[in-house]
């Protein structure tokens, strides 16, 4: 009985045994398999990440980035870069399943299905030439804005393109109509036509002129609501601006429009002669237009880390990305909220004198 009582354990204990070296035989194949779906199996996502910045004030192979021609210019002793964001996928760069679940992790990163960013293979194509278009015309209305702020006004032909939906011009004005005054009074510049709209309320009639085959025309309708509760006369215009500076960039690896802000200031930093700057490293993103309103842009949080990995010191955010600012900003980087091209100006002057205690901020 003893005998037996003593040795009845040993089975049970080699049983016990044999089961945990199949749990951790089944559990190590299982972590092995997860290992391999992490570094090998391909993810259907895009990951974005900060991109290269650029110093409109600098060189790229000894030639200027921005070079004007045309004017005087002056250097200037301080940065003035513009941010991108890099978004590689799957079909592009490779990258696997643990580099999208480390991507979801990262404040420095963000991820998305790739089709809500690169869409079919026609879309891609479509929207890579969008965004170049949009890239160069970025680049005219940040030469345009830059010297009527410096006080040039800019002469243009303003051509109706098209109407909005719900326009009350549609029927009274066409396509191709040349607008030459609003309200009795002349409007040579895209700004003029903008501000002698501005002073109207939606719903206000507003009399336009136009020439059309080479004949005055006036017509008078209702304004619109442009969505943001100013009014507009819901037409597309196409102006062709009669530009006394020619204005070169040397980038062909970036598209879209988020460099207008930091191309105007660029230009305005270079036809002026006193030193904004001093020395300052500044940052920043944002459309502008020819009127010099800035406009919010997407990735500002990579556009953000991109700035502080540049070494820059301080970030000009368009006012209507503040909220996507708030929380997210890098240690070291100060952000200042930016409504048009005269908020930007007055900002770097500042940062250059340092006098920034009241700047506004996100």
């Amino acid at each position: 009985m003893t005998t037996t009582e003593a040795s009845t354990p040993a089975p049970v204990e080699r049983a016990t045994s044999t089961r945990r070296s199949t749990v951790m035989s089944v559990t190590g194949l299982a972590t092995s398999a997860l290992i391999a779906l992490l570094t090998i199996v391909p993810s259907p996502y895009a990951v974005g990440s900060a991109g290269p910045t650029f110093d409109t004030l600098g060189d790229i192979d000894d030639v200027p980035l921005v070079e004007i021609s045309g004017a005087p210019t002056y250097m200037s002793s301080g940065e003035l870069r513009l941010t991108t964001v890099s978004v590689s996928r799957a079909g592009s760069q490779p990258f696997t399943l643990g580099r999208v679940l480390a991507g979801w992790a990262s404040p420095r990163q963000y991820v998305v299905p790739q089709e809500d960013v690169f869409g079919t293979a026609d879309e891609e194509d479509a929207a890579e030439k969008q965004a170049q278009q949009e890239w160069i015309s970025s680049q005219e209305s940040a030469t345009v804005s830059a010297l009527e702020a410096l006080g040039h006004p800019v002469p243009a032909v303003l051509e109706i393109a098209g109407f909005a939906q719900g326009s009350n011009a549609k029927g009274l004005l066409k396509k191709t109509d040349i607008i030459t005054g609003v309200d009795g009074e002349p409007v040579a510049t895209f700004s003029a036509l903008a501000d002698a709209i501005a002073v109207h309320e939606p719903g206000d009639d507003i009399t336009v002129t136009v020439m059309r085959d080479g004949k005055d025309r006036t017509e008078t309708f209702a304004t619109v609501d442009d969505g943001t509760g100013d009014a507009a006369i819901g037409v597309w215009i196409d102006p062709t601006f009669d530009l006394p500076i020619d204005v070169t960039v040397q980038i062909d690896s970036v598209g879209g429009p988020s460099a207008g802000l930091m191309f105007s200031l660029g230009i305005m930093d270079r036809l002026t002669e006193v030193d904004e700057l001093d020395g300052a490293r500044v940052a920043g993103t944002g459309t502008i237009d020819a009127t010099g309103d800035v406009g919010p842009i997407g990735g500002i949080r990579m556009k953000l880390f991109g700035a502080q990995d540049a070494g820059s010191e301080w970030f000009l955010a368009p006012v209507e990305n503040c909220a996507d600012v708030r929380g997210n900003i890098p240690d070291g980087l100060h952000v200042v909220a930016v409504d048009t091209l005269d908020d930007a100006y007055e900002a770097i002057s500042r940062i250059g004198q340092d006098d920034t205690a009241d700047l506004p901020g996100c």
